[in-house]
């Protein structure tokens, strides 16, 4: 079976000829396979979904119990025969329940990473090495300059800000799916046990990782708290909200915003950040070249990102490398509550795309 027709492109995304199905198609589609639950990846209204039971729980919580005809829960690893190959689920790292598609024939093996990282995290299986003939890859911080620091090392400037200044409100913005609760463990395991406030945009996302049995210590919605009970507290809320009005009840807050973007000097004095934050649920360059690699695949497509550094790589390496340049990946508002962490490269000169 030759690779395009294990993998191909139509208007809805990455398709599997040989399966009949796409895989984190960007419309409705009769059948679909997804990597995870952020919603550029994950949309409502296809009529078989198969994905990891945390993925299905996900969508249900964003998208209600109606948001497919039917769905199919995959374990990590278990191999499904759809069609005339064989699909299996593989952990990402990303988020919770995120995972990269195996499709298997004979002839060939082809790997659909979804978007993924190798550093750790307590709230998510961590990434698995899966060895391919065909590897798509995201690229989202596909530049040399972008070296993610250790994440525990990162939140402990968090909480040496809060030693710092404890009169003043640490505001802490964080994706309301998988950056959130990462942050939360990551100030668990550094010690801090006195309680987090939410936003209430966060509340619903973090119940539900909670409500799986994930220790993320004691929470406290934030709405109604007067302003003086938040000295020397962590508040946690979406990115979009350090910049609106919603903000400015907290008074003279320091302002902290837990991204990769972060490693952008600039991008972190237009938003008025005064905290960056350099952490990061996507792969650095060094993991994305080193993963390149080690899955000994002769040809790479690029999904979304920074495609172009990232082939050209690659091409010096010997590998054919394609980039596809899909729309509707990584694009989301950063304000939004369904955040994707990508964001365009104009970002690197300090532009908001």
């Amino acid at each position: 079976m030759a690779r395009d027709e294990i993998l191909t492109l139509t208007p809805e995304g990455l398709y599997c000829p040989a399966g009949g199905f796409h895989i984190d198609p960007v419309r409705p589609v009769e059948r679909a396979v997804i990597t995870h639950g952020h919603a550029d990846h994950a949309r409502a209204g296809h009529g078989a979904v198969l994905a990891t039971a945390e993925t299905l729980a996900i969508m249900a919580v964003r998208y209600g119990e109606g948001f497919c005809r039917t769905r199919q829960e995959a374990h990590y690893g278990e191999r499904v025969a759809v069609g005339g190959l064989t699909v299996s689920l593989h952990p990402a790292g990303h988020v919770r329940g995120s995972a990269q598609v195996l499709m298997e024939t004979p002839a060939c093996r082809a790997v659909v990473s979804g978007d993924y990282k190798r550093q750790g995290d307590p709230t998510a299986a961590p990434f698995e090495l899966v060895p391919c003939d065909l590897f798509v890859t995201e690229a989202t911080f596909g530049l040399p300059v972008f070296r993610h620091p250790d994440a525990a090392a990162e939140v402990d400037k968090l909480l040496k800000s809060l030693a710092l200044f404890p009169e003043r409100p640490h505001l802490v913005g964080a994706y309301a799916l998988g950056k959130a609760q990462r942050i939360l463990a990551l100030i668990r395991a550094a010690g801090f046990d006195r309680p987090v406030y939410l936003h209430g945009a966060l509340q619903r996302l973090t119940d539900h990782y909670v409500a799986a049995g994930i220790d993320l210590g004691a929470l406290r919605p934030v709405k109604g708290v007067d302003r003086k009970a938040l000295a020397g507290e962590i508040v946690l809320c979406p990115p979009g909200s350090l910049s609106d009005r919603w903000a400015q009840r907290f008074g003279d807050a320091v302002t902290a915003f837990a991204s990769g973007w972060m490693r952008v000097r600039a991008r972190a004095r237009q938003r008025g950040v005064e905290l960056p934050l350099v952490v990061s649920d996507h792969a650095d360059w060094e993991d994305l070249c080193t993963t390149l690699v080690e899955t000994g695949a002769s040809s790479v497509w690029v999904t979304h990102g920074q495609e172009d550094a990232l082939c050209h790589w690659a091409t010096l390496r010997g590998v054919n490398c394609r980039p596809l340049r899909l729309l509707g990946y990584g694009d989301e508002d950063e304000g939004d509550e369904d955040e994707s962490e990508a964001a365009p490269a104009q970002a690197l000169d300090g532009e908001e795309g």
